[in-house]
C-alpha cells in the first residue's frame, strides 16, 4: 500500500515499522495479562457476566439491551454477587 500524503503512519499495521510492530506486541501482551490478573482477582466479574448470560439464556428476551438495562441495574444485583462469593469461599 503507498503512503498517501499527509496520511498519519500507523493507522494500518502494515504501516507500521518492524519497532513499532514489536511495541504493539509486546503491548498487546501486557494488555492481556494485566487484563488476566485483573479477572482472576476480581471473581465478581465472572459471576455478572455469567449470571447475566444465564438469565438472557433462560429468558430470551427480545429486547436484550432493555434486559441489560434492567438486569445490571437491578437494586437486589450486589447482593446477589456478594451471596455468591460468600458461597464459593465456603465450597473452596
Amino acid at each position: 500500500m503507498a503512503n498517501l500524503p499527509g496520511a498519519i503512519k500507523g493507522l494500518y499495521p502494515e504501516t507500521l515499522s518492524p519497532e513499532q510492530l514489536e511495541k504493539l506486541r509486546g503491548f498487546k501482551i501486557q494488555t492481556r495479562i494485566t487484563n488476566e490478573k485483573y479477572l482472576r482477582t476480581h471473581k465478581e466479574v465472572a459471576l455478572l457476566i455469567s449470571g447475566f448470560f444465564r438469565e438472557m439464556f433462560l429468558k430470551r428476551p427480545d429486547d436484550i439491551q432493555e434486559f441489560a438495562a434492567d438486569y445490571f441495574t437491578d437494586p437486589r444485583l450486589p447482593n446477589k454477587i456478594h451471596m455468591q462469593l460468600i458461597k464459593e469461599k465456603k465450597a473452596a
